[in-house]
This record gives C-alpha cells, structure tokens and sequence, in this order.
C-alpha cells in the first residue's frame, strides 16, 4: 500500500477528508463522517513516514523535521489535488489530506443566494466568509472567484496556505501566491500587494492583527477584498475583528468597518436528507443600519437587524435552517442543531 494508492481511494469515495494515524488503518471523512477504509491494516510509524517522505521534497522535509509542521498542495498522478498537513503526535508522523474537488466550483453548484452576484460586481469592499473549520469557506471563496472569472475583466490577486483551486484566466487575470514559496506571511503579501495592480484581491485567512488591519486598509483603498475568518456567526465576526486591536485603536477600526464593509457570509455544513452536505448561511449585508450599529458598538443588535431585513437580502442562520428543513433538504434533528431558538421547529412532525 502506497500514498497514491489512498489518495485514489479518498478521491474515488468522495472523502473530504484523509487521516493517516500510526497505529490506524488509514482513515476518511465522507459527507462529515468518519471511518476506517475496509480491508487495511493499521499503518505503522514507519510506513507513514514513508509515504510522507514519498510527497515532498528534501527541502520540506527539513523545514519539516526543524518545525514539528507542514501545510503544502499536493497533486496526484490522476490530477486530483488535495492541501496537505503534516504533523507529529506522540512522537510520530501524522497527515491529514483534504481532498480538492477537480471541478471548479461555481455559485450556482454551491447554492450561494442571488446577492452574491450583486456583491461581486461590486468595484471595492471588503466581503467576509467566515465558519469553522472544514465548512466550505475555501470552496465558496473558490466560486467567488470563478464567478468574477468568467464575468468581469479584472486583475485578481490570491494569497493562499497552501493553493487549493487552480484557476484559468478567462476574462480576468489571477496570480495566485502561496505562503513559503511564494510569500513570508499573509501581512507581507498584502504589505506590497498595491505595486502588483490588484482590482480584486483574495486573502485565505485573516490570522493576526497585521493581516487583518492590512485587509481592511486594502478594502477601503478601492479594491474588492474576499476573505475568511474562523467564527461562528456574522455579529461574532465584526466582534472578533475589533478585539484583535488594542483598545485605542478599536474606534478607528469600528469606523474603516463601518464604511468598507460590503456582506458577512456565516456558513456550516449540514448532512443532507439525500446524502452529501448542504451549506447553511447567514447573510449579512452592511446596510445603513448595520453600518449605524458598528460604528456605534452595538454589535448585539445585528441579529435583530438581520432577521428583520429579509427584504434587502439579508437572512440569519435560524431562519435559513428552517427554509432548508422546509424545503426537505435537511432533517428536523439536523437543523435544530445548529439553531440558536430550536423551538422555531417545534410545530413541525419529524420527517
């Protein structure tokens, strides 16, 4: 058994998710669910060191072995391509493979509501896709970009840890840039990004006070800016990006938010009644009354003006959930999980 063998497998299964454990036969994740792959013994340390050595490169091996960590975009010989981290745990070698679907999202295929198009037509703002880890940010931020792609004639720029999609220039030009190779830090890609003629940029992650408050900045400059953030909702997110700064500096970043600020996508991956996983989002747009309440730090009523504000476009995760319970995509259990007022369901039989 070999790694190109279990990458075939992953990709074949529809995993989105790889392990590799010592002590484990080899491990997938399929439509959120864990479990052994049949017929494999478990994989010794050994072995697993191997098949991790058989990927990458001297180079990476020693950045590798110096920082206990590695994150790289792996392509297998049947061109499936999969973002790759390589660890230890209790002294031996681990790896996790996320699987990169081959085809190109779009926002259709992702089920992304209408307002999207509207937003990125848009010339500059800053649009934040925010959810924990493993809900699709990556693959919505990937439409996105397909989107403007194929529409507009812009210059777009992406800085990615590792790069996931490849991107074809149709209408658009893309120069993708991955950190390590190609970039130190997020903070230093965007430090330089204004000398490169960006219209629309893409940052995969806002980790630390430098890449955010260089983000924000970028969006009020007249860019469009696309990013992710790792919170649970749309008012936590504008709450998470504040307290980043130190205390004499919140006001201000109130202020850039509540100007460059164009939408909040908070989203989670549900299991779908017809297998797979379905995104449930929470939209919200920077509205005047939104951009009134950020500016005034009165975060705790955003959710009031999201459910409220149907009519603009907006929706919170709640009443999403429902629609897609109503709609027979997911179940009632599944939905008044992720629900912050499960009774909104109650009325309802158990499909």
């Amino acid at each position: 058994m070999n790694i190109k063998q279990l990458f075939k497998i992953a990709t074949e299964k529809n995993a989105s998710d790889l392990h590799l454990i010592a002590g484990l036969p080899p491990v997938l994740r399929v439509d959120g669910e864990l479990s052994k792959i049949k017929d494999k013994e478990p994989l010794s340390d050994k072995e697993i060191e191997q098949m991790v050595f058989s990927i990458i490169t001297e180079e990476q091996k020693k950045i590798f072995i110096e920082s206990k960590e590695l994150d790289l975009g792996h392509e297998a010989d049947n061109k499936s391509r999969f973002r790759v981290n390589i660890h230890y745990e209790k002294n031996n070698i681990g790896l996790v493979a996320r699987v990169i679907s081959e085809k190109m999202p779009s926002i259709e295929d992702i089920g992304m509501p209408e307002i999207t198009k509207e937003l990125l037509n848009l010339r500059q703002g800053l649009i934040l896709v925010t959810g924990p880890t493993g809900c699709g940010k990556s693959t919505t931020l990937a439409a996105m970009i397909n989107y403007i792609n194929n529409n507009h004639s812009r210059s777009i720029i992406t800085l990615e840890d590792p790069i996931e999609y490849l991107f074809k220039p149709e209408k658009s030009i893309i120069i993708q840039r991955q950190l390590g190779s190609d970039m130190n830090s997020f903070a230093d890609g965007l430090k330089h990004i204004l000398r490169q003629d960006p219209n629309v940029v893409m940052v995969g992650e806002m980790r630390d006070l430098e890449t955010v408050g260089a983000t924000i900045t970028l969006a009020e400059t007249g860019h469009l800016v696309l990013a992710t953030l790792h919170t649970y909702s749309a008012a936590q997110t504008i709450d998470r990006i504040i307290d980043i700064f130190p205390p004499h500096q919140q006001n201000q970043v109130r202020m850039q938010l509540s100007m460059t600020l164009a939408c909040v996508i908070s989203q989670r991956l549900m299991p779908g009644i017809k297998g797979g996983r379905v995104a449930a989002r929470e939209i919200m747009l920077n509205t005047p009354a939104v951009s009134n309440l950020i500016r005034e730090n009165k975060i705790a009523q955003l959710k009031t003006v999201i459910e409220t504000s149907s009519k603009e476009g907006m929706v919170s995760m709640d009443q999403n959930l429902k629609k897609l319970f109503e709609s027979k995509i997911i179940s009632k259990e599944a939905a008044q999980a992720q629900m912050a007022n499960p009774s909104l369901l109650e009325k309802f039989r158990i499909l």
